[in-house]
């Protein structure tokens, strides 16, 4: 059903059990998930957060000023970024890990046609350091990045099925929007992605799809078609 993704996956997605880091049983599993979605010719983009390692947004909380904190969280997530090429890689994958920030011993700069002719040339485009801004989060960067490379759709990993009129973490009674425009996920002000991020998406009529990760073949799904997750769609396109 797409031809080209941006996959979001938070940085807690990688911790598994742990109280912080990198769980490689949770990474070997995600990265078979992406090489099954590889291997049906689908351009991948990934923007992966940080806050396995460091969260900007408890910086002020730990004393740290707020742009230096934003800071340390893009550096996490090359962090992660490193881990997940160096996975893919070793699987056989072609990968091309691209920084907004500058750091050219360690990845490519962020060049939107260069990232563009990778995702052509069927390799997976692995996007770090968030937009090299402070202020925004890996949500708005995915969303920045997925309308650059012309993605057809941003598939955001989360632990649980889909979106909620609440937290079916906290809410056993919680309900599920199979389909959901953005005007009304707005209005409701369900937390799945931050303002930017919607706002973006829905300027550009980009949807998003929100699917459990944590279930194994659910990428794969996703990209077939299948009825997974919920999906978020431009007002007018909900109904179809």
């Amino acid at each position: 059903m797409y031809k080209r993704i941006l996959l979001k996956l938070s940085g807690e997605s990688l911790m598994g059990e742990k109280p912080f880091g990198i769980d490689s049983a949770v990474l070997n599993r995600l990265t078979e998930e992406i090489l099954e979605v590889h291997s049906l010719g689908v351009e991948i983009g990934v923007v992966i957060g940080g806050g396995n390692i460091y969260r900007g947004i408890s910086a002020e909380e730990d004393g740290i000023d707020k742009v230096v904190g934003d800071q340390m969280g893009m550096l996490a997530t090359v962090i992660n970024a490193l881990a997940l090429q160096n996975v893919l890689e070793r699987r056989g994958v072609y990968t091309r890990l691209m920084s907004a920030i500058s750091m050219e011993q360690i990845a490519e700069p962020f060049i939107r046609r260069r990232a563009i002719r990778h995702l052509e040339k069927g390799r997976v485009v692995i996007f770090g350091a968030g937009t090299g801004n402070p202020y925004f989060t890996t949500d708005t960067a995915a969303a920045l990045r997925a309308v650059e490379i012309r993605a057809d759709v941003i598939i955001k990993g989360t632990r649980v099925d889909g979106i909620y009129d609440s937290d079916p973490e906290k809410n056993p009674n919680a309900v599920m929007f199979p389909k959901i425009s953005y005007m009304d996920m707005l209005k409701m002000d369900l937390k799945v992605m931050d303002l930017t991020a919607i706002t973006l998406c829905r300027e550009n009529k980009l949807p998003i799809v929100v699917y459990n990760m944590t279930v194994p073949g659910n990428l794969k799904r996703v990209v077939l078609g299948e009825s997974v997750g919920s999906t978020v769609f431009h007002s007018e396109d909900v109904a179809k």
